[in-house]
């Protein structure tokens, strides 16, 4: 009988293309790698105002047309992509060129830009921007269309957010603690020793994070891992409409993520954690002292969330995740409303502070969760066009997503730049030295609650519309390996 059940598993696992953990593991350090460059990022707006003197608005309205222009550029980077099939495979060589690419943007940025007549520094900001946005789009396409070739296995995909979630955690937490608790008392607030110490650091750990990355996919980026293993359909410019058009999934997890990902671009962003610790709660130290213990916490979580995704699939996973963001986030803003935020302190755990760390370290590991568990769908919905259409387009697949989820979320910088204009802000914004106010409290309850839950709302309504359910795709990828097996039968003769 053990022998019979030993059969059976080894069968099923036959059906799919797996891939080591430590390669899935490595591979995910390719998203953590632009992710340590979008972190630094954030922070572009003080560096261009307050180094090279721009206004707040100008740079907020610029920050949201280059984005506009990332979600522009991504799908005939994604053609692009499809098209190469090389000595090198069809991912290594984005991978590398998009992080040789953002590494001399950032250098000649953050150290030249301030340099630039003032008459010019407003167009050779831009054109920098313009141009890292082209290599931060090739390193993060791989991320979403490489998955399709590492694994194919349903219960195996979700692992990828095991392994991504967790780097993410640790880089923006350990980035919070770097920054707030070292960076800024070091240099004295955001000068340009801080952006100079700063930008190294980034290059160094994204390179290390992008060599492993190319390393993990190594051997799986070969032309028989491609779409069913045969010559595959020239996929065209003309095709991204019918794709979009034609792909349910696609345009559901679209909705679903392009609403999460402004609501977090939004949330996130470090003018907003300025207002919420350094004005609200009224000691930015508590930012990065909350990061620190937040990180081990919201490592359980994702194990567990991920674990959950693994056994009852990444839709059942996303919609248990955003109701629990959506209770968890609703708690907290009750507590500063209601409550005195003042008196969180993390060298007191008053019945204040440890309600606070309690429901803001529950909702980050939730809240990440729900975020992570969207990448390992998007080779899901990738496999269902191949499924129904033959088409293997997994580079325009990962791009046109990107490209609608950019294009809503490269809103976010203009939302807090005009909201906080209308309260005043017009020349500069708030500071940890900024006096509290009702004002900056409701604007920053909106910033950092109020468009996540509508976010998280759009989530709910788009996932009951998403087919692609563990069983379903089991379905799928069973259908998949019998054509690839009669394609290579046919091949063979």
């Amino acid at each position: 009988m053990e022998t019979t059940v030993n059969e059976v598993k080894t069968a099923k696992e036959s059906r799919y293309r797996r891939a080591k953990t430590w390669q899935i593991g490595a591979f995910a350090l390719n998203n953590s790698a632009t992710n340590v460059f979008y972190y630094l990022m954030l922070f572009v707006s003080y560096y261009a105002t307050g180094v090279v003197g721009l206004g707040t608005v100008i740079v907020s309205t610029l920050i949201t047309m280059s984005r506009m222009w990332d979600g522009i550029t991504d799908p005939i980077i994604g053609l692009w992509i499809d098209k190469t099939d090389g000595k090198m495979g069809k991912f290594r060589p984005f991978m590398i060129l998009g992080f040789t690419v953002m590494t001399i943007i950032t250098l000649l940025m953050f150290f030249t830009t301030h340099l630039v007549p003032q008459n010019l520094r407003l167009i050779y900001f831009i054109i920098l921007y313009l141009v890292f946005i082209v290599g931060y789009t090739f390193q993060t396409a791989c991320t979403k269309a490489g998955q399709t070739v590492l694994t194919n296995d349903p219960q195996q995909r979700p692992l990828f957010s095991t392994f991504d979630m967790s780097y993410t955690s640790l880089i923006f937490a350990g980035a919070a603690v770097y920054v707030s608790n070292y960076m800024v008392p070091k240099h004295g607030g955001f000068t340009e020793s801080f952006f100079h110490e700063f930008v190294i650091t980034v290059i160094i750990i994204a390179g290390v994070m992008t060599a492993l990355a190319v390393i993990g996919l190594w051997e799986k980026d070969r032309t028989e891992n491609f779409g069913t293993g045969g010559v595959q359909k020239q996929i065209k410019l003309k095709d991204m409409f019918n794709i979009i058009k034609g792909n349910r999934p696609l345009q559901m997890l679209i909705v679903a993520a392009s609403t999460d990902k402004l609501a977090q671009t939004v949330s996130g962003n470090s003018i907003v954690m300025v207002m919420l610790f350094g004005i609200i709660i009224g000691d930015y130290g508590v930012f990065g002292s909350i990061s620190a213990i937040t990180m081990i916490p919201v490592l359980i979580l994702i194990q567990i969330g991920t674990r959950y995704a693994r056994k009852f699939g990444s839709k059942k996973a996303l919609v248990v995740s955003t109701w629990l963001c959506i209770g968890l986030y609703s708690g907290m803003f009750l507590l500063l409303w209601l409550g005195d935020p003042s008196q969180i302190r993390m060298t007191d755990m008053n019945a204040m502070s440890l309600a606070f760390v309690t429901l803001y370290i529950l909702g980050t590991g939730v809240r990440n969760i729900s975020g992570g568990i969207v990448i390992p769908m998007i080779p899901d919905v990738s496999d269902y066009e191949v499924y129904k259409n033959d088409r293997y387009a997994p580079g325009v697949m990962g791009t046109i997503f990107s490209f609608v989820d950019k294009m809503i979320s490269s809103l976010g910088q203009t939302i807090i730049g005009l909201l906080l204009a209308s309260i005043g802000f017009k020349e500069v914004f708030p500071s940890v030295d900024t006096p509290a106010t009702s004002q900056i409290f409701w604007i920053t309850m909106l910033l950092f609650v109020g468009l996540m839950i509508l976010g998280w709302i759009a989530s709910l309504i788009a996932m009951k519309f998403y087919e692609l359910d563990d069983k379903r795709m089991a379905e799928i990828q069973t259908e998949l390996n019998d054509r690839r097996d009669a394609q290579k039968a046919a091949t063979e003769q």
